[in-house]
């Protein structure tokens, strides 16, 4: 197959592509560049009216990768890592989107993509053996391969709270931010949840609100980034070393440039672990975690030792010993729901002009015009931000009107939780792959080596496909069922169930409880994939 892109994808309605790609993130511009490099041409959808995915929605104060900068990118061009250079230790959200504009643009991606239009729907059929794709502009175009770009978090969760739309003020979701920003100077708002991106907001917000008013549904365990600017000197070294740093990412647990270092907290004395601990956290970042002791997610002993370390952490930061004790988790094991990184988030709470509002003790009763009403008083407020996060991994593919075989909706299969082979595919759904979908490491380390990894599979497969004739590809049943219960158990085996955390749907009201993400490692994942495309594509029909 020639190796030079072709250009003769076509911008007019009812056309007959060899691949449909939905998504313009990190993971659709990868799909589309590789697919074109196989010869193949494509199409590619975007909602929104540029490239970027989650750094195009997400743009609230203090957005950023809390992944490291020099990792959190793509690894398929030698000359781009070397031009592109990064500012700091984390990349901030423009950083992160210039990037994704600038690979864009250097590669003519954006030629393949409709932009400002949703895919309401794609139905297999049979008898054509196509996927037939519907745009909201009213647009048709049929592929053989489907290959979704969603996202794991992207399709936001706005909380279903009595009179949200009687609220006299503007209101605003943290995933999907007006571009242009928003003026808080002065003004008295209140912001509801205290996961990851209301973590890396706070902070932000509270320097320029007159008053900022934090509802606080659960506590969350926090390390801090560390985040700094890179030297000349740094930039220039991690250059120098980065084919090495990335195949170490392409092993390890969580894609991230460090792995846990083989030991057992459990096992060391007491004054040594501490002296650990310590020098980790004045590293900072998740390294501190997930660069340590793996017994702290498998032993609740260890575990606690952790999470203990961390309300020390919070107690001596927080000066209101009332309100440290109302922003320190003791229901959940750390960890075990998604471990942010901050800058200054606890410190924030020693602020004159920030106040915390614990719903456990006073629960939301409902939303007026004046603000929000608790079961203790009327919070009057004049801007309202949800920091609710997203209906994950699962969401956004069924928001996206998927149909398969006999016209079943990818809802209906998945009314019990996802059903998966490898994360990747889902019997019943002949030619159409998932890219990071539940079922696969994602959303637990560095998303673009997980992302590359993916795209690359299923890229090799369509090209085995295409040397053998073949016309379709799904999983077995029996080997889809198999990788479900492997995915369980796996994760049983863990701390991270104890939680009520998105990773199980629990965000989400009347979601099935069902752990989403492959828990058993990056590394790990990519070896089972491998061995299942070097036999024969083992667990999969191919007709």
């Amino acid at each position: 197959m020639s190796s030079a892109p072709v250009r003769n994808d076509s911008p007019n309605p009812n056309v007959d592509v060899d691949a449909v790609v939905i998504g313009a993130g990190f993971a659709g511009l990868y799909a589309v560049h590789k697919l074109r490099e196989m010869g193949l041409n494509c199409r590619g959808f975007e909602a929104g009216s540029g490239v970027g995915g989650t750094w195009y929605w997400n743009r609230y104060p203090g957005a950023g990768s809390d992944s490291e900068s020099w990792v959190y990118s793509y690894t398929f061009s030698e000359e781009l890592e070397q031009e592109w250079t990064w500012s700091s230790r984390f990349p901030p959200q423009p950083e992160i989107l210039s990037y994704l504009e600038h690979v864009a643009d250097r590669f003519d991606l954006k030629s393949a993509f409709t932009f400002n239009t949703r895919v309401t729907g794609a139905r297999y059929d049979e008898a054509s053996n196509r996927w037939e794709v519907e745009a909201a502009n009213g647009e048709k175009v049929t592929a053989t391969y489907l290959v979704t770009c969603v996202g794991c978090l992207s399709a936001a969760a706005v909380p279903d709270i009595a009179g949200r739309d009687d609220f006299a003020g503007p209101w605003y979701h943290t995933g999907e931010w007006p571009h242009d920003g928003v003026d808080f100077s002065g003004k008295r708002v209140g912001i509801i949840g205290t996961g990851s991106s209301g973590i890396q907001a706070i902070p932000v917000i509270a320097r320029q609100a007159g008053h900022l008013t934090v509802f606080q549904r659960t506590p969350n365990f926090s390390v801090p980034a560390r985040n700094r600017k890179l030297s000349a000197a740094e930039v220039a070294e991690l250059k120098k070393n980065i084919k090495d740093i990335r195949e170490f990412c392409r092993w390890s647990t969580i894609g991230q440039p460090y792995d846990f270092n083989g030991q057992n907290a459990l096992d060391l004395a007491p004054a040594e672990l501490r002296k650990r601990l310590d020098e980790m956290w004045e590293k900072g970042g998740f390294e501190w975690m997930f660069g340590g002791f793996v017994d702290m997610l498998y032993d609740q002993r260890a575990n606690d030792i952790a999470a203990d370390y961390v309300r020390e952490k919070i107690r001596e930061t927080v000066k209101d010993p009332a309100v440290a004790e109302k922003l320190i988790p003791k229901d959940y094991p750390i960890a075990s729901k998604r471990l942010p990184l901050d800058s200054g988030y606890f410190e924030t709470f020693n602020r004159d002009n920030v106040s915390l509002v614990d719903l456990r003790e006073t629960p939301i009763e409902r939303i007026v015009a004046a603000g929000v009403k608790t079961s203790e008083k009327v919070h009057e407020l004049d801007v309202l931000v949800f920091a609710t996060g997203f209906d994950a991994l699962t969401g956004p593919l069924i928001r996206t009107g998927i149909r398969g075989r006999g016209g079943c909706k990818l809802e209906e299969k998945w009314a019990e939780g996802p059903r998966t082979y490898l994360g990747v595919a889902s019997e019943g759904f002949p030619n159409m792959f998932m890219v990071t979908g539940p079922g696969s490491p994602s959303v637990l380390g560095n998303m673009p080596t997980s992302i590359e990894q993916h795209v690359d599979w299923i890229c090799e497969c369509i090209a085995h496909l295409r040397e053998q004739g073949a016309a379709r590809i799904e999983p077995q049943p029996e080997a889809e069922a198999e990788w479900n219960d492997h995915v369980q158990e796996l994760a049983n085996e863990t701390l991270f169930p104890q939680a009520n955390s998105w990773y199980l749907g629990a965000n989400i009201p009347g979601k099935p409880r069902v752990f989403l993400p492959y828990i058993g490692g990056f590394g790990t994942y990519r070896k089972l994939c491998n061995e299942v495309a070097e036999k024969g594509y083992e667990g999969f029909v191919i007709s």
